[in-house]
């Protein structure tokens, strides 16, 4: 039961998923900063991210399997790991690109979407010597990105409305959330073997420490 539930978390918290995650999360605490009243209409956005940053790398992961480049779609070896590091590198650099200049995009989510940038790159680095987590980068970068918001935004509570169920939320609330499913996805890869404390505690500080850097080259 135990290796099940690990394998959901490590599945629905892929790191390459973090980055929707972070725009639907913005968009339900404040859908106005990105010039709607509503996440449904800026769902568009959220395609382009899910596709560019989760489905078009996800895809070329499964090429490269079908080629042999790689032994797994989990990419167990360290050395399995450069090609799909390079391609997504590339994605997440281009979608920053994009979103840089665009006046529709929160300033917080520019950040994030550097801060995950850099630490991919960094992750990439250390790869080359040690098989560091990337679902610890992704939950690192979740709770800084998080973290910063509670400093970057001026309200602290929000509702997020789901039909017609309304549920009051504080920055605070889901900054502990996050940590706590940090240490669930973090415990959910010692389950599965698939690696050690000083992967998920360095990934961790990796994912949290990148966001701050790109705060420093973004004010």
């Amino acid at each position: 039961m135990a290796r099940y539930l690990a394998h959901f978390l490590s599945y629905i918290f892929h790191p390459l998923l973090i980055l929707t995650y972070i725009l639907l999360i913005l968009l339900l605490i404040n859908p106005y900063q990105f010039g709607v009243y509503s996440v449904g209409r800026q769902m568009p956005l959220v395609l382009i991210i899910f596709f560019s940053t989760f489905v078009i790398p996800a895809v070329s992961v499964a090429l490269m399997k079908l080629l042999g480049l790689v032994d797994s779609l989990e990419l167990d070896k360290r050395t399995d790991r450069i090609g799909p590091y390079i391609i997504t590198g590339i994605f997440y650099t281009w979608m920053f690109q994009n979103l840089l200049y665009n006046p529709d995009i929160p300033h917080i989510y520019k950040i994030y979407v550097l801060g995950a940038t850099i630490g991919l790159f960094i992750a990439f680095f250390i790869n080359l010597f040690s098989k560091i987590s990337m679902h610890a980068v992704g939950m690192g970068g979740l709770v800084g990105m998080i973290l910063l918001a509670s400093f970057l935004i001026d309200y602290q509570q929000f509702s997020i409305h789901l039909g017609t169920w309304t549920y009051q939320m504080t920055i605070n609330s889901l900054l502990m959330l996050s940590i706590l499913l940090a240490g669930a996805v973090g415990s959910a890869r010692l389950v599965l073997n698939a690696h050690d404390p000083r992967d998920l505690y360095g990934g961790f500080l990796v994912g949290f420490c990148s966001q701050f850097i790109a705060l420093y080259f973004l004010t």
